[in-house]
C-alpha cells in the first residue's frame, strides 16, 4: 500500500437476511481489498444462518466475519441470555460448538474469527477480532461456550485475552467486533447507546474499551474500531450516528437495518467503505442502486 493507493475495506453491517445475489456480484466486481462482516446473519434460526452463510461464501475477495449474538446459537440460548437465566443458559449451550462448526464450514472461504489476529495481505496494519457473540451491555453473553472454546469465562479474562493480542500486534491496529466499545455515550441514540430502556445507558463492551486503551498506552495507533449490533434507527428518536472520532480513532457502527431498503421508490444496498492510507483513515456510507449503471454514494 502506497500513500497514493489506500487500502480499501468494505464493511457489511448486521445482515438479518438482507443479502442477495446482487451483493455477491457487486463485491466480486469491486476493487475492495478486504470485506468485513460484523455478524448477525439471519435473525433467530440456525438454519437461516447457514443459508445466508453459504451465500456469503460466494464472495471471492478476502473476507472475515465475526459472529454476532444470532450466529451459531439456538433460540433457547438467546432467550436464556436475554432473561439472564443461568440454568437455561447452561443447559442450552451444549450444542453451540457444533452449531459454530457448521457455520464455519458454511462460510468457507470466508474466515470466521474471534479473539484472533489477522494481517491482511498488502495492508499496513494488524486486525484484531474481538470477543465473538457479544450481546452488548454489562453481561458477557454465551459464557459457557466462550469458556470451553477460548478459556474465557469473565470480562476480566476477556480483557486479558484482548490485551495479549494487542501486545502481539504491530504499531497500527484495527479492531473488528460485533458490538462496539464502552465509553462513547450513554444517550439512547449514542453510537452504542442502549435504545430499549427509557433511561438509556452505555451498552458498549468494557473489554473492548480496555483493549483500545491498552493499545494507546502501549504507543500503538488504533486506526479504527469497526462493529455493529446497535441498529442505526432508534424507535421514537433520531437515528444514531454511524461514525464518530475520538483520540484519533475512527469508530464505525455499520448496523443499518434493514441494509436493503427502498429510497425514493428504488432499492438500495448499504455498506460502508473504509480507506486506510499511511496518513489517515476515512469512511463513507455507500448506497448501491442495483438498477443503476453506476453506484450511488451517500457521504455523511
Amino acid at each position: 500500500m502506497s500513500e497514493g493507493t489506500p487500502y480499501r475495506i468494505a464493511v457489511i453491517g448486521d445482515i438479518h437476511k438482507s443479502w442477495s445475489d446482487f451483493d455477491v456480484e457487486f463485491f466480486n466486481r469491486s476493487d475492495y481489498d478486504l470485506v468485513l462482516f460484523v455478524g448477525d446473519l439471519p435473525g433467530r434460526t440456525h438454519r437461516g444462518t447457514l443459508d445466508v452463510a453459504r451465500q456469503i461464501a460466494r464472495v471471492q475477495l478476502p473476507a472475515l466475519l465475526i459472529p454476532g449474538n444470532h450466529d451459531g446459537v439456538s433460540v433457547m440460548q438467546l432467550i436464556g441470555e436475554l432473561q439472564q437465566n443461568q440454568r437455561l443458559i447452561e443447559r442450552s449451550s451444549r450444542k453451540q460448538e457444533s452449531l459454530c462448526e457448521e457455520l464455519e464450514e458454511a462460510l468457507r472461504p470466508v474466515q470466521m474469527c474471534g479473539y484472533s489476529i489477522h494481517r491482511p495481505a498488502g495492508s499496513l496494519f494488524d486486525l484484531i477480532a474481538a470477543r465473538p457473540h457479544s450481546m452488548g451491555g454489562p453481561h458477557m453473553g454465551f459464557r459457557p461456550h466462550l469458556k470451553r472454546k477460548f478459556g474465557v469465562e469473565s470480562l476480566t479474562q476477556s480483557k486479558e485475552r484482548l490485551r495479549d493480542l494487542v501486545d502481539q500486534c504491530g504499531p497500527r491496529i484495527i479492531f473488528l467486533a460485533h458490538n462496539g466499545p464502552k465509553g462513547l455515550g450513554a444517550e439512547r441514540n449514542a453510537i452504542w447507546g442502549c435504545d430499549f430502556r427509557s433511561e438509556g445507558g452505555d451498552f458498549g463492551d468494557a473489554d473492548l474499551e480496555a483493549a483500545i486503551s491498552h493499545a494507546r498506552k502501549s504507543g500503538k495507533q488504533v486506526l479504527a474500531v469497526i462493529a455493529g449490533h446497535m441498529h442505526h434507527r432508534v424507535r421514537g428518536l433520531t437515528e444514531r450516528p454511524w461514525r464518530t472520532t475520538q483520540s484519533g480513532t475512527l469508530y464505525i457502527n455499520a448496523a443499518r437495518v434493514p441494509r436493503i431498503f427502498r429510497l425514493n421508490s428504488e432499492m438500495r444496498h448499504h455498506h460502508i467503505a473504509v480507506e486506510v492510507s499511511q496518513s489517515q483513515t476515512e469512511a463513507r456510507e455507500e448506497l448501491i442502486n442495483p438498477g443503476a449503471s453506476s453506484q450511488a454514494s451517500q457521504v455523511s
